[in-house]
Formats: C-alpha cells, sequence, structure tokens
C-alpha cells in the first residue's frame, strides 16, 4: 500500500510540526483522540528523515501518520 499525503493539524512546540492533533482523510476530518506510539526513521542511503505517530483516530480507526522532514509533508500509511 502506497503512502497517501494527507493534512495534518499538528501542534507546533519548539520543533515544527511536532505532534498530530486532528487530520483530513478522503474529505472527512478526523481528530487525534490519542497517540499510541511514536518513532523516528532514517534511511542510510538517502538520508530521509521521518517521525511517525500511531495515532487513535475519532473514527475509532488506528493511523499510522509520517512527517517527512526534508519536504515537509505528512502521509499516511
Amino acid at each position: 500500500m502506497a503512502a497517501e499525503k494527507i493534512k495534518v493539524f499538528a501542534y507546533s512546540g519548539y520543533r515544527e510540526e511536532e505532534t498530530p492533533r486532528a487530520f483530513i482523510k478522503e474529505g472527512n476530518w478526523v481528530d487525534v483522540l490519542k497517540v499510541l506510539d511514536r518513532w523516528v526513521e532514517e534511511s542510510a542511503a538517502g538520508g530521509e528523515r521521518r517521525r511517525c505517530f500511531r495515532v487513535k483516530g475519532s473514527d475509532w480507526r488506528s493511523h499510522m501518520l509520517c512527517y517527512r522532514e526534508q519536504s515537509g509533508e505528512w502521509t499516511e500509511e
């Protein structure tokens, strides 16, 4: 399954786009009820770094949202 670009509304603390609070998926607003897990991934080959969050949405589903630091884009995977 390919990563889908999405619009994420995030709390911005000392670091840009720190924690997702809500996102729009297929035209529907989904609030983040809880961050279940978070981690950082770095690609050795490309040097790409992304911050990933496993969240529980107001649609009662689990979603994996990733912020790609180089491009500044959020994706759902």
